[in-house]
């Protein structure tokens, strides 16, 4: 059978595992902290939150004796000063992986080598060793028996797509042809997936106010529809979605239309300085939040809707040796103590995961609008749900959009009515997470955090009609498109 064909196939074998097992979302451990904690200790905090996938920037020993039997899934690194090495020397590959990958394995359960990091983009001159470093290192897992057990990919930035938007116009950077069909051929030949490096946060701040911050914080816009490419009218409810379907559709430029991507970092700094207002813990909280209820409903972007986006955060730790703006210091989701920078609930990485009675019942995102508002009626009056925090002026009111206010109805009435029979459904816009939906002041009921002092007095079964106004009197369809160097269209 030809080589090509086996590619297929293992790519069709990656689909369907990936399909069947559910998405997941990892975590990425930097390593410029001035007080790291031991490798003991890092995987001491990692299980303490159910992290069950994170990705090492090299592969340290202490770190993979440490997550010996732990069960969790590790993507170690080559560096980016190791990649040249490898890319000139069959044997230098090998010996990386005998050294490397080898004795760890199958206790530490290993299950990808990510080749440099965003090498195309961020050392350039390496770029023509790129793929044979992959292949070299694939060979050395091949002859060690590992290979159905171990893939081998290479993370890129979002910059070597120079235009991302629309989605469906998309494609790599032209002056890297022939490494870029080069690296899509190896990962079809082996059964791989394309490593995306994705930040909206940046697509944000450099997009000089055309995209607004609730599409990049996974939040419905308020006054407008979704996002619209242009060419497939496809709808768009994140910037994240875009980037990938962006990544879908250039790789499909190349006529490869069988690589799954999963997404080797994206997140949100918490703290930056005078001059990166959006930088801020709220935002950070919101992004990793919003972005981990997105990734587990395992579906892909428009272009991929069946494909799960698994994806890792950036970063557990907050790394303060980084130099740059004050932000690059400051993506991490722990202090090297421990300690959280903010809450968010991380460990389920598997939908079926969890306790149902930790469920909370929230909109599901792309409901139509007035059957939302349909469903915060019938909460808020027959359904005799608390709504008195969404309405002006209390503690979730703000984001004042229909799926925020849908979410904290839903679930008001779910945790007090399901152990009388009270079902998550309402006509189908809303669904079940595990993921905690609180955000600043506003808690929902049945979190860790939700206290009686959260609570209003219960509204009369006429008081919806009082909650909703504000919401009916600015949720009307409207039509609206803007063009921005035909960059994109708001419908």
């Amino acid at each position: 059978m030809p080589k090509i064909c086996l590619g297929s196939i293992y790519v069709f074998l990656i689909a369907e595992i990936a399909k069947s097992s559910g998405a997941f979302v990892g975590m990425n451990i930097g390593t410029d902290v001035s007080d790291l904690p031991s490798a003991l200790e890092i995987v001491a905090l990692l299980k303490a939150h159910q992290i069950t996938h994170i990705r090492l920037y090299n592969a340290d020993p202490h770190m993979l004796r440490a997550l010996a039997n732990s069960g969790i899934e590790v993507m170690v690194g080559v560096t980016n000063e190791e990649v040249l090495g490898i890319g000139q020397s069959p044997a230098t590959a090998a010996a990386w992986v005998n050294r490397k990958v080898v004795p760890y394995v199958p206790s530490t359960n290993i299950t990808a080598v990510a080749v440099g990091s965003e090498v195309l983009t961020a050392v350039p001159h390496v770029a023509p060793v790129l793929v044979p470093a992959m292949n070299y290192l694939h060979k050395a897992l091949v002859a060690s028996d590992l290979n159905f057990l171990i893939k081998v990919s290479a993370p890129q930035s979002m910059d070597l797509i120079p235009t991302p938007f629309p989605p469906s116009a998309a494609i790599f950077n032209s002056a890297l042809n022939s490494t870029t069909y080069q690296l899509l051929q190896f990962l079809k030949n082996t059964g791989s997936y394309y490593m995306l490096n994705a930040y909206p946060y940046y697509g944000y701040t450099t997009g000089k106010g055309i995209f607004p911050l609730d599409y990049a914080l996974f939040r419905p816009l308020s006054r407008v529809k979704q996002i619209v490419d242009p060419n497939t009218l496809s709808r768009y409810n994140s910037m994240f979605d875009a980037m990938v379907d962006a990544a879908y559709y250039s790789i499909q430029a190349y006529n490869f239309s069988d690589i799954p991507i999963v997404v080797t970092e994206t997140g949100w700094p918490w703290m930056g300085g005078a001059n990166e207002p959006d930088a801020t813990v709220d935002n950070a909280e919101t992004f990793n939040t919003n972005l981990i209820r997105r990734v587990l409903n395992g579906s892909g972007p428009p272009s991929m809707s069946g494909m799960p986006v698994n994806t890792y955060i950036y970063e557990l730790f907050n790394e303060d040796k980084r130099p740059g703006p004050v932000s690059e210091r400051n993506w991490g989701v722990f202090f090297s103590n421990g300690t959280s920078v903010y809450p968010l609930s991380l460990g389920i990485s598997n939908q079926s995961a969890g306790n149902s009675s930790f469920l909370f019942c929230v909109a599901k995102l792309g409901a139509e609008r007035d059957k939302l508002l349909d469903g915060i009626d019938w909460a808020c009056g027959e359904g005799h749900a608390n709504c008195s925090a969404i309405q002006a002026g209390q503690p979730c009111y703000l984001p004042n959009t229909i799926e925020s206010h849908a979410s904290y109805a839903y679930n008001d009435y779910y945790q007090r009515m399901k152990s009388a029979g009270g079902t998550c459904d309402f006509g189908g816009t809303a669904t079940t997470t595990s993921i905690d939906p609180s955000h600043g002041t506003c808690k929902f009921m049945g979190s860790p955090r939700f206290t009686s002092t959260s609570a209003f007095a219960p509204l009369s079964s006429n008081a919806g009609s009082s909650v909703l106004s504000p919401l009916r009197s600015w949720a009307l369809p409207l039509m609206i498109t803007f063009v921005s160097p035909a960059l994109f269209s708001f419908v």
